[in-house]
């Protein structure tokens, strides 16, 4: 069985990573799979080359399920999975460690309207790279959810639901101001927090649909949003996914 570990890499961090398999100058195959390629032809890439008959079912896997795509570097030694934070379109397989497309696309200053929205706070941005260029944070009174029964709850529950629409109205108008002098220039526009709160925000605003051909996935762990949240953010948005194996000797 091999071992497998997972884990992240900030943008600095890959591009360190595949310079150094380059430098190795090993024997090795690279892989590349754009976003939303099916298993099938997957497996039919892979048919093309012996050595990735090594590669692991669960890796294989998880390069399928990649939402921006994988690139696969297989060394005699070193054996790498990366899925990069944005859409890869490459579709080869070649021999050595063939870094170029992924360098590249880490390489681009993106221009990326970040949103960061949970019921009460929510904290927006816009980043080309990793600079914040602007950013805007704000709170509303939403009351939690009321458990008891009764008229009094369905009082307090029209109540929690016109706050909620206030403040998301009010969350959504920022949103407009700061973006619309950037819409046509976003490469990508990201969504963090509570996924039913972002339905709502994006059912009120139809302001927001223009992006829905450039989102990236979600960032779904955000705690409540505020400015050092958002900052963590534009990191983790520009962070690779690694997944590094070695067969037991």
């Amino acid at each position: 069985m091999p071992t497998i570990r997972n884990f992240k890499l900030t943008r600095q961090k890959t591009i360190a990573l595949l310079q150094q398999l380059e430098a190795e100058g090993n024997p090795a195959t690279t892989i590349y799979l754009p976003a939303g390629m099916p298993m099938a032809d997957i497996e039919t890439l892979f048919k093309k080359s012996p050595v990735t008959q090594t590669v692991p079912p669960d890796i294989v896997k998880s390069a399928s399920g990649s939402l921006t795509g994988s690139a696969l570097f297989l060394g005699t030694s070193q054996k790498y999975l990366v899925s990069p934070p944005f859409p890869l379109k490459e579709n080869y397989i070649t021999d050595g460690y063939d870094i170029g497309p992924l360098s590249s696309l880490l390489a681009r200053d993106f221009t990326i309207g970040i949103i960061l929205v949970r019921l009460g706070s929510y904290s927006i941005g816009i980043c080309r790279g990793e600079k914040l260029l602007e950013h805007n944070t704000g709170t509303g009174l939403v009351h939690g959810r009321h458990r008891q029964g009764g008229s009094s709850a369905a009082r307090f529950q029209r109540r929690r639901q016109d706050q909620t629409h206030h403040f998301l109205k009010r969350a959504g108008e920022h949103i407009e101001e700061r973006f619309g002098p950037y819409a046509k220039k976003f490469d990508f526009l990201v969504y963090g927090g509570a996924r039913t709160t972002i339905d709502q925000l994006k059912k009120q605003r139809p302001f927001l649909q223009q992006f829905e051909n450039r989102l990236l996935p979600p960032l779904l762990e955000i705690p409540d949003p505020r400015l050092n949240v958002l900052e963590k953010a534009v990191i983790g948005i520009w962070s690779s996914k690694i997944t590094k194996w070695q067969e037991e000797q």
